[in-house]
């Protein structure tokens, strides 16, 4: 096993290629961190605190996972929680020339962090938290997609921004 290991991204909302992605990760390394990134770059539907509270509803009860909120370089809050690998995962051909070039700026700043790519498994491979919040949008099934948590609160906070 690899220690641990932080799984960074926005989570707006989580769906459940994200939870693939953690669960499988849980295979390699002994405690995953979800670091919840707070952009002042990138405009999310849902606030910070909404997407932490997401996450912690889906993996609250599990030992082996925490859910942090981090701004700032992703190898500093690596650092920070005592992570050496630093977990991404793959849906398509297009992620992977993006997700090399900030693997290889990560490994030129901190060459003690590994970074891991899981690929998406296949059901899973076309979501994005983007495109779902779209169906959603226009009144779209996203149920099989997302946690029923994360389905109720983007329901409702859909119903409240309209």
């Amino acid at each position: 096993m690899a220690g641990i290991a932080i799984y960074p991204g926005t989570y707006d909302p989580v769906t459940k290629g994200h939870i693939d992605i953690c669960e499988r990760a849980l295979k390699v390394v002994d405690h995953l961190v979800i670091g919840v990134a707070d952009s002042p770059t990138k405009i999310t539907f849902f606030d910070l605190d909404e997407r932490f509270e997401m996450l912690q509803a889906v993996f609250g009860d599990n030992e082996r996972i925490s859910v942090k909120p981090f701004s700032g370089l992703l190898i500093e809050f690596a650092r920070d929680c005592g992570a050496k690998v630093i977990v991404r995962g793959l849906r398509a051909i297009s992620d992977f020339e993006y997700e090399v070039q900030l693997a290889g700026m990560n490994r030129s700043l901190a060459s003690e962090i590994e970074t891991v790519f899981l690929t998406a498994a296949q059901r899973y491979a076309f979501v994005s938290s983007s495109l779902v919040r779209e169906i959603a949008r226009l009144n779209g099934d996203v149920s099989e997609f997302l946690h029923p948590d994360t389905l109720r609160r983007l329901t409702e906070k859909l119903k409240n921004t309209q």
